[in-house]
């Protein structure tokens, strides 16, 4: 009997820094289309071939309809039971954008919120622990 690996499946996520010129505005969340249903940080799997900074860029595009530029890596995120479909690694970056989000492809809406007004009981997967971390990074960098 042959062995086959199984393998988590690889995906990113972006927290999209949306800003008017200079000005921090937010960041975007999407809701999603498909089940699990609620917000979530845009985001998606790689494809074959693909780095895992050219699907982020990609899955932005799809979902928000921004072009972003990546400014760093907030971290991988793989605990087994993140997401119910089944196990998947997130590698998270911060990313910044211009422009108004518009919802595309698994996203059924794209919308703006100032860091005070996420709703982090709204999110689904392991989102809610993703933006506290960004978040508490937000305030030692201050």
């Amino acid at each position: 009997m042959a062995f086959t690996p199984k393998t988590p499946y690889l995906a990113t996520d972006g927290i999209i820094e949306l800003y008017e010129g200079d000005t921090f505005k937010g960041i975007v969340l999407i809701e999603r289309r498909n089940d699990p249903k609620g917000l979530a940080l845009p985001g998606g799997f790689v494809d074959v071939g693909e780095s895992v900074e050219d699907a982020l860029r990609r899955e932005m595009q799809e979902e928000t309809n921004l072009e972003v530029q990546i400014s760093k890596l907030l971290g991988v995120y793989s605990d087994p039971e993140r997401d119910p479909r089944f196990h998947t690694a997130s590698v998270v970056f911060v990313a910044q954008a211009q422009g108004q989000p518009k919802g595309g492809d698994d996203a059924k809406e794209a919308k703006l919120y100032a860091l005070e007004e996420i709703p982090m009981d709204q999110l689904v997967f392991d989102h809610s622990v993703i933006l506290k971390d960004y978040l508490l990074q937000q305030q030692t960098n201050k």
